[in-house]
């Protein structure tokens, strides 16, 4: 089965356990790499074109913006179909709750009929929050499995847990690592 992973990152200054600090690299994107290097599925990092800002308060009060008013934030790359996919990952923050805006902007209108959804989320105590009721609107006619989430805080060190996710993913609960 070809496989896919769409995923939003954020780096700059982002919450974690010990605090607000510092990431150079997105704790979404090293969740993803992850995936990729345990499934061999392809990568497609979704970008907006305005940046989000980098420090941590700014940044989210933009997101929860968006996230109120139903803003589909411009996105530098898109994906056109999916139709050479067999099964689509899509992972992003937790933020305010839900998917990141532009993970919105990137999967809204794509044709899920007959493909496997699984879900993911970085985040530092919320879980999956609303994303599964994101995905389910999101990606009609999908045959969407329990999603995963893991802290951002131990996203370097989520390799184990997502090998146990891929293997148990064809169970019908939702599996949160935190």
């Amino acid at each position: 089965m070809k496989s896919l992973v769409i995923y939003f990152s954020h780096t700059g200054k982002n919450y974690m356990r010990d605090g607000i600090r510092n990431i150079d690299k997105g704790n979404t994107k090293i969740v993803a790499e992850l995936i990729n290097e345990i499934t061999n599925a392809e990568l497609f990092e979704v970008e907006p074109v305005i940046s989000y800002p980098y420090k941590y308060k700014e940044c989210c009060d933009k997101a929860k913006e968006e996230l109120n008013s139903n803003i589909r934030p411009q996105i530098k790359n898109k994906i056109d179909n999916i139709n050479d996919y067999d099964v689509i990952y899509i992972g992003g923050p937790v933020w305010w709750g839900h998917l990141p805006m532009p993970l919105f902007t990137a999967i809204e209108g794509l044709d899920f009929a007959g493909k496997i959804v699984k879900p993911f989320s970085t985040h530092e105590g919320s879980g999956l929050g609303s994303i599964m009721q994101d995905i389910e609107k999101l990606c009609k006619n999908a045959d969407i499995k329990p999603g995963l989430a893991i802290r951002g805080s131990d996203a370097n060190s989520s390799k184990d847990k997502l090998k146990g996710w891929y293997i148990l993913w064809k169970n019908k609960q939702q599996v949160e690592i935190v």
